[in-house]
């Protein structure tokens, strides 16, 4: 980080949105971070090419593996995390893809909570296995689930802080556990709970995976993804195989990544394998916006948390709404844990059931105003959705119910507009059925 601080003082999460990663450009003193649009970067000489290509030394190469914005995003993101390294990537989806192509040969499996975005679903179910990886399903709502899905295949376990589009606040120390017994990396999807709220590598998490695109970003104008390496899982004593961090690499000289980059190479291999090979680069202005963003994460989570509070209060004494699932209120099940994971808020995306139904849930995200009815969260404006029409169709009835998306159920992104304003749009939504 190029911010300036006594050697006894970590700074604090709000200077790191602004300053980690950042400096003014050598070159033109420009304060703001450039956009580097450029595909190649010139060498010192044949031998500092050489070094590059060889990993000896660490710089710029092509814009398919890294750029000079990319990297001042990465070196943010990692910072607000804590972890030793971070990724960025084109989307999440891509983080996704470049964290289990790192880990996994054909014929592994890994376990995955149910209660998931539904593209992560389809994502897990049909596209991975392509790749002769089997995805098992456990209850993100039972840890004990994920225990009893583990096998000798097992190479990782995966579930979100906070699940999309349920609301469900995970018990990430349950889980690490289990990832600890069974000897693989727990990765975290932290898209909707973002740092600010929660820092899974502080309740055990491995791997941290984002979808740049949703909270972190903000605005609803770029997408991305990041992949955060805790530094925390030792792969050299693996129980398990992973061929991509203990096997010398052939295209790098019989490099074995995890004995020469110890506590961030898994980052670098995800760097310099997944990213190179399969290509999902993040463009610089997205990385550039994405940036933007971050500088004011911590000042919108906040008043997302406070938003989405009062509205979910108000949705749960409304005729019309049959139940509401968001952890912040007092009455759900949820409520302590998220007071002990995510203790500034449980975020800006809940879930609630309408007494109508499907047609209900259909007739409300036609009827609204203000709200914008879209496929995405973790915008600036208010969002909505009805999940089983839309992002979830793809799935069984069965496998909607287990995900949080059952018929009646709609979610709602709750943004930075006046409050007042977001509960008279759902009012006169729900009154024109």
């Amino acid at each position: 980080m190029s911010i300036d601080k006594p050697a006894d003082r970590e700074p604090g999460f709000s200077t790191l949105a602004i300053h980690a990663g950042a400096a003014p450009d050598p070159s033109t003193g420009a304060r703001v971070t450039p956009v580097y649009q450029t595909t190649s970067y010139v060498f010192n000489n044949v031998d500092h090419a050489a070094a590059l290509f060889n990993l000896e030394v660490f710089g710029n190469i092509y814009s398919r593996i890294g750029n000079p914005t990319q990297a001042v995003l990465e070196q943010r993101v990692a910072a607000l995390e804590g972890g030793t390294a971070a990724l960025a990537v084109a989307s999440g989806h891509a983080a996704q893809a470049v964290v289990f192509q790192t880990l996994m040969q054909p014929g592994d499996e890994f376990v995955a909570g149910r209660q998931l975005y539904g593209g992560s679903v389809n994502q897990f179910n049909h596209a991975f296995k392509t790749f002769d990886w089997k995805v098992v399903w456990a209850d993100s709502t039972k840890p004990e689930t994920f225990l009893e899905a583990i096998s000798p295949k097992t190479k990782a376990i995966f579930c979100e802080s906070i699940a999309n589009p349920g609301g469900i606040v995970v018990d990430l120390p349950a889980i690490s556990a289990v990832a600890k017994q069974a000897g693989v990396p727990l990765i975290v999807d932290n898209t909707l709970a973002t740092p600010y709220l929660c820092r899974p590598k502080d309740f055990g998490a491995d791997i941290v995976v984002h979808s740049l695109t949703k909270f972190m970003g903000g605005h609803g104008n770029s997408i991305g993804g990041a992949i955060v390496d805790c530094g925390s899982y030792d792969w050299l004593s693996a129980k398990k195989n992973y061929p991509a961090l203990q096997d010398p690499n052939p295209s790098y000289n019989g490099i074995r990544m995890a004995e020469t980059f110890g506590n961030f190479a898994f980052a670098l291999a995800a760097r310099v394998l997944g990213l190179r090979d399969l290509g999902p680069a993040i463009s610089p202005f997205n990385a550039f916006l994405i940036l933007t963003g971050i500088e004011t994460l911590p000042l919108r989570m906040a008043k997302h948390c406070e938003n989405a509070l009062a509205v979910a209060s108000h949705l749960a004494g409304h005729p019309r709404v049959a139940w509401v699932n968001y952890a912040g209120l007092p009455s759900n099940p949820y409520h302590a844990l998220a007071n002990k994971i995510c203790p500034r808020g449980a975020g800006s995306v809940f879930t609630f059931g309408l007494k109508g139904g499907y047609e209900a849930g259909v007739q409300l995200v036609s009827n609204v105003q203000l709200i914008s009815h879209l496929a995405n969260i973790g915008d600036v404006r208010s969002l909505i959705i009805h999940p089983a029409s839309t992002t979830h169709r793809q799935l069984t009835d069965e496998q909607r119910a287990a995900a949080g998306a059952g018929d009646d159920v709609v979610r709602l992104s709750v943004g930075l507009e006046d409050v007042d304003d977001i509960v008279a749009d759902l009012d006169q939504a729900l009154a024109a059925r």
